[in-house]
């Protein structure tokens, strides 16, 4: 609980050092007087230009979780601002490299027979990240190999900060009810899972073993070997490939190979990966993607994968077919297949606006990269325009395009999206490349829709007998017509209340004003005691009329 404390109060300190801290005061007030003290790093000043520099600045310093956090926001265009995107877009995934001698110790805990395994170890790493790092090794057999380590005591880091990050989203909808619209307990939510899953390298490696299997016939493609019996959940072994990154035209060159062909195929392989086998890299960056001397393409780092179930795949093809027909009505319904829900009174303006952004994208015959993002752009900025939530899956699949796009740009400034994706979707149609689950739903959806078809006149015979036999049975249930019958109730039970009271007081007088020869002595009591109840009661009735009224308004 103190370290929870603690780190809550590192993270407003920090928070409030990039001058974020007018929107901390709202929400945590007076946040200054539970604040633990922290050591500052020493030389920060934080000079930036705009307060999305400033956020991104201070996401860097906040730690892993908060990186790899925005780093997600950055595929979220749809919700927020360009100018904050192109900030998260900067926010890289490295850390300073923790000593070898931390490394070995999770290495002691988890390979049990570390001496016997591996002949020697590199204590320089070859890549360090926030969640772990990399280094080389040696199999007692001379094979190279990869070791990925997580690092110490990352997952109670990581568990402690989404639990902070979910509060301060709680506490952001409760404060700034205007950014419920944006779902931000939602985000966070979406985001643990995801990196929950970054946690276990076993997942990791069952990934890269996944796509290794769906790329065995594929030349030129490759996918690093996992050694699964020196593999853990922290722990994972895997077969060590040198190469140059695959956004270096000029090294590729220097291999002997061609930059245009190399992008080429690495763009259909992830067509492949999206239209054919719905299981996909998320994450293309270029460091994650090697080009060996002979020529193969290697992927690395399977932390991030998109899944792609038949029909979202199909919606996706029709998406992109509609980009390049300009046929609107087959995007709304494209977006719509991907659950995004359009008001009616959004669907007339947004279709304008589509209509113009496609007309922007065909606007000529060599449709190049660069008009792919111009709409792709414009698309996010529409779906922002109109408050539309996009779903995880389909922004992830949007940045996966435009970033393997970018590297297909750089290693030829020629490239062309429409040359080059619409072979691959006309094949698809073609040749009818559609799942069987599919074709399974779409042969239902038709059945139903007959049965329904085909029952509309027996059921529509039937409700008309029974309205002409009076046996039509019509249930309303509505809890407003129950609360008017209960007050009806109510009211008049305290009419008839009233006019007892009143029936008594009137017969009690009138006994009264009798002559005592006309009546016995105990009548007159008894219209006293009757006069006596009937006063008793009217003050409780003015009592409970008024004064507890008058209390339940305050």
């Amino acid at each position: 609980m103190v370290s929870s404390i603690r780190r809550y109060a590192q993270i407003l300190d920090i928070l409030g050092q990039y001058g974020l801290g007018i929107g901390l005061e709202r929400l945590f007030p007076g946040r200054a007087r539970f604040r633990l003290p922290t050591p500052r790093k020493p030389g920060k000043a934080p000079e930036a230009s705009t307060v999305y520099e400033r956020i991104r600045l201070a996401l860097e310093d906040l730690g892993p979780t908060f990186v790899k956090f925005g780093q997600i926001m950055s595929t979220r265009t749809e919700l927020l601002p360009p100018e904050m995107i192109d900030e998260l877009k900067k926010l890289q995934d490295h850390a300073k490299p923790i000593p070898f001698a931390e490394i070995h110790t999770t290495l002691e805990e988890n390979c049990p027979d570390l001496e016997l395994w591996f002949s020697a170890i590199d204590e320089t790493p070859v890549a360090s990240a926030s969640i772990g790092q990399v280094h080389k090794a040696y199999l007692t057999d001379g094979t190279p190999v990869a070791i990925k380590v997580q690092r110490p005591g990352i997952s109670e880091i990581i568990e402690t900060d989404l639990s902070i990050l979910l509060s301060m989203a709680q506490r952001i909808e409760l404060v700034f009810p205007e950014f419920r619209l944006y779902n931000p307990t939602g985000m966070v939510d979406d985001f643990a899972h995801q990196i929950v899953k970054e946690l276990d390298f076993t997942r990791d490696g069952r990934n890269a073993d996944r796509m290794a299997r769906n790329f065995r016939n594929a030349k030129g493609i490759r996918f690093p070997k996992i050694y699964w019996e020196f593999s853990s959940p922290k722990v994972l072994v895997m077969e060590y490939i040198e190469g140059v990154r695959i956004d270096d035209p000029e090294a590729i060159t220097a291999l002997g190979l061609d930059p245009h062909e190399v992008g080429v195929r690495g763009f259909n392989a992830y067509l492949q990966m999206i239209f054919e086998d719905g299981f996909f890299h998320g994450d293309p960056h270029p460091g994650n993607l090697l080009v060996t001397k002979e020529g193969d393409i290697v992927f690395l780092d399977f932390g991030i994968v998109g899944i792609l179930r038949p029909e979202k795949r199909q919606n996706f093809i029709n998406l992109l077919f509609a980009l390049s027909t300009d046929d609107i009505e087959l995007m709304l319904r494209s977006l719509e297949g991907f659950g995004i829900a359009i008001s009616e009174e959004d669907r007339e303006p947004l279709r304008d606006d589509l209509y113009i952004m496609m007309h922007d994208f065909g606007g000529g015959d060599d449709v190049g990269q660069l008009n792919f993002q111009l709409v792709v752009t414009e698309l996010t900025e529409s779906m922002r325009r109109y408050q539309l939530r996009v779903p995880m899956n389909l922004m992830l699949l949007l940045k996966v395009f435009m970033m393997v796009l970018d590297i297909g740009l750089r290693l030829d400034p020629k490239f062309n999206f429409e040359k080059e994706v619409t072979p691959y979707l006309t094949k698809l149609a073609d040749t009818n490349t559609l799942s069987a689950g599919y074709l399974k739903r779409a042969s239902m959806t038709l059945l139903d829709s007959a049965d329904a078809i085909l029952d509309m006149p027996r059921n529509l015979n039937l409700m008309l007998r029974r309205l002409s036999t009076g046996t039509f049975k019509l249930e309303i249930v509505d809890t407003d017509i129950q609360k008017l019958q209960m007050a009806l109730d109510k009211a008049a039970d305290k009419l008839m209340v009233g006019m007892v009271v009143a029936s008594l007081v009137v017969g009690s007088s009138l006994v009264l004003q009798a002559s005592p020869f006309t009546l016995p002595k105990e009548i007159g009591w008894i219209a006293i005691l009757g006069y006596t109840a009937a006063v008793l009661c009217g003050f409780y009735a003015i009592y409970h009329v008024i004064f507890l009224k008058f209390r339940m308004e305050r």
